[in-house]
């Protein structure tokens, strides 16, 4: 898989930088601006593209094998480019006792779009990542050829994938925020930002271990720590896939104000997450903020 056969696929790279009226920012004197990243590709979307390409052109034509739960959208995404591009996909989801039952619309979607799925308990998904674990799981899934992505995409090739999109934020704005589920988009981000400029990551799971992750990727793919970040671990929502009628109703307002899409277990969190930092007079007068929209409504 080449970069000609990526550019095939038509990305809109840079990606948009928009800045919406928004006076819970405004009258605080802060400028919010949005990194419309969701725009990049109507399939592979936002983070999914910065980080699949890199590793799209490595898996040169093999079989590519990914992880994740019952709603991901990495494995949709991951389905999606197999078949734009004529890959061969095969994704492991957790839990082993959804093999006997009809599959959600996002499982769905990944077998239209050509995914063959093979379930696995838990447990053995928790241990994913150890050798011994990993290679029954291809074997199981007759896979053992093929190239592995890990969960949500974040590997080395991944961070520096998204490097590119810290670089098309130099010098655009103070402080730039992004979701975080796997950490990979934060690690990158934050790498290619310029003098001055800072990340914030939001996580959306609970745990307190993103900050191991982020660190570790960036070990793994620049050597060593590289920019400045830090995470507000405050607005997960009770974690992954959790939403709350209070952020269903400021993700709806949010879309109303601005005619922005607005994908619920990212986004939503992040941009919710904002405002409140606004509110508590976390950012001086005069800062610039870019969030970076990573994603779109499933369906919409």
């Amino acid at each position: 898989m080449t970069s000609a056969d990526l550019n095939a696929l038509r990305p809109r790279l840079p990606s948009p930088l928009q800045e919406p009226a928004d006076g819970r920012f405004t009258r605080r004197g802060v400028r919010l601006l949005l990194k419309r990243d969701d725009l990049i590709h109507p399939e592979l979307i936002g983070n999914k593209w910065r980080k699949l390409a890199p590793n799209l052109r490595a898996a040169a034509g093999r079989t590519v094998v990914t992880f994740g739960g019952a709603y991901s959208n990495h494995l949709r995404a991951t389905a999606a480019a197999g078949r734009l591009l004529g890959l061969s996909t095969v994704g492991v989801v957790r839990g082993q006792e959804l093999a006997d039952r009809p599959l959600n619309p996002s499982l769905a979607r990944c077998v239209a779009d050509g995914m063959r799925l093979h379930f696995v308990d838990r447990s053995t998904y928790r241990r994913k990542t150890e050798p011994e674990t990993l290679a029954a799981v291809l074997r199981a899934a007759g896979a053992q050829d093929a190239y592995v992505v890990p969960e949500g995409g974040s590997n080395a090739l991944a961070v520096g994938g998204c490097e590119a999109l810290g670089g098309e934020l130099r010098g655009q704005a103070d402080v730039v925020a992004v979701a975080c589920g796997t950490g990979g988009t934060l690690a990158g981000l934050a790498a290619g930002l310029g003098p001055g400029q800072r990340a914030l990551g939001v996580p959306v799971l609970r745990g307190g271990f993103l900050a191991d992750d982020v660190r570790a990727l960036q070990e793994e793919a620049f050597g060593g720590p590289r920019g400045e970040w830090r995470l507000d671990e405050r607005f997960h929502f009770g974690g992954y896939a959790r939403t709350s009628p209070e952020l269903d109703a400021f993700a709806e307002d949010f879309e109303r104000r601005h005619g922005v899409p607005v994908e619920r277990l990212y986004v939503a969190k992040l941009l919710y997450g904002l405002v409140a930092l606004a509110e508590e007079g976390a950012f001086p007068r005069g800062t610039t903020v870019a969030a970076v929209v990573t994603g779109a409504p499933f369906g919409g």
